[in-house]
């Protein structure tokens, strides 16, 4: 009889032993990697995985290139990723595309601690643009610029007109490889007003006339590609001056302390966040998944870490201190009002609608 239960017990274990490791999950989260993927970890991903001790997340740094990889995943029906991270005008893109799962908001999201529905609580027209049904937004972030204190010979740039001046600021600048925000600053560096830019852009000529401009400081620009490559030319002395994700300026200037100054000046605002792939093996976890990373606690711990401002409205008030510097954050956010005289909203219906014809233009201009 002993032997019998040993054998009943010992089996038992093992049966449930098969049964916990059946039920485990790997999900494949892709983001932009450094600093903003730390972030993320921190905020939403080891929470969640203390909670869920079955889910493993696993980081892939592929969100620079993850609208043509997601398209070759679900075109070859082996789609690898649970959840991406995209700009929402890739985001756009790839819901026309249907390369990514549509939902209902309040169905998917979790209410704001006072109730309000999520299709209510984040920032209008965030969540889900272009009349998408695709996107949940977690920040709002910008595209500036950052400048070596040492190297602007004491007097630090203050427009956008100032990264166009060899002259005044001799030496190499850094620029993100595409034309999105390059056209839009070379038309203001060329005297458009800001507001009238996408107006511009809708002629042929205006994206002539921002081409013409970007001709003028083409041979000293070093091309990136990957959001931690200009905090680190900077830091290396390689550029005067770089084009950069605020967040990642943050990160050099407050946790490295590396001589890097900010120019807001005609900062680019634009929206980070989730869209689900089509055919992901593990839609089920992943939308509990969501149900807890985007909740109104969450993107405000994501503040905690890097200074982009949460996309939910009630998440706002609960943006604090820094957890390992102990500094306030909201004066680093782009929103906060000294560095906000001059925004660009990113247009990104614009781009979705016409991403496809520039990017073959600005890539014909580079390799000429």
């Amino acid at each position: 009889m002993k032997r019998l239960l040993g054998s009943t017990s010992l089996a038992l274990v093992a049966a449930f032993a098969m049964t916990a490791s059946a039920q485990a999950v790997d999900l494949t989260f892709v983001s932009w990697g450094g600093a903003y993927t730390a972030s993320q970890q921190k905020a939403y991903h080891d929470p969640y995985m203390a909670a869920n001790p079955d889910v493993k997340i696993i980081n892939d740094d592929s969100s620079a290139e993850g609208l043509a990889k997601l398209r070759a995943q679900v075109e070859a029906g082996n789609v690898t990723w649970d959840l991406v991270d995209m700009v929402a005008a890739d985001a756009i893109t790839a819901c026309e595309e249907g390369l990514v799962e549509e939902f209902d908001p309040d169905e998917l999201l979790a209410m704001a601690p006072d109730n309000t529905p999520a299709s209510k609580d984040f920032i209008p027209g965030s969540l889900n643009p272009g009349d998408t049904n695709c996107y949940i937004p977690l920040i709002v972030y910008s595209t500036t610029f950052g400048f070596r204190t040492d190297m602007v010979g004491g007097t630090a740039p203050t427009t956008i007109a100032d990264v166009f001046d060899l002259k005044k600021y001799p030496g190499k600048r850094a620029l993100e490889k595409k034309p999105i925000g390059n056209i839009e600053w070379a038309l203001i560096a060329d005297g458009v007003p800001g507001e009238k830019v996408y107006e511009v852009m809708d002629t042929p000529e205006g994206i002539d006339r921002a081409f013409a401009r970007l001709d003028t400081i083409k041979d000293s620009v070093i091309w990136w590609t990957k959001g931690a490559q200009p905090p680190q030319l900077l830091a290396d002395g390689e550029v005067v001056m770089a084009s950069a994700y605020n967040g990642r300026l943050f990160s050099a200037i407050a946790e490295k302390n590396q001589p890097i100054g900010m120019l807001w000046d005609w900062q680019v605002f634009d929206l980070d966040g989730w869209v689900i792939p089509k055919g992901t093996k593990n839609l089920a976890e992943v939308k509990k998944y969501l149900k807890f990373g985007t909740d109104t606690q969450r993107l405000a711990d994501q503040a905690k870490f890097i200074s982009y401002g949460p996309a939910r409205a009630s998440s706002a008030p609960l943006v604090g201190n820094h957890a390992e510097l102990g500094i306030d954050m909201k004066p680093h956010m782009p929103t906060d009002p000294n560095n906000a005289k001059t925004t660009l909203n990113f247009d990104y219906v614009w781009w979705a609608d016409h991403r496809a014809e520039l990017d073959e233009r600005f890539n014909a201009w580079l390799a000429k």
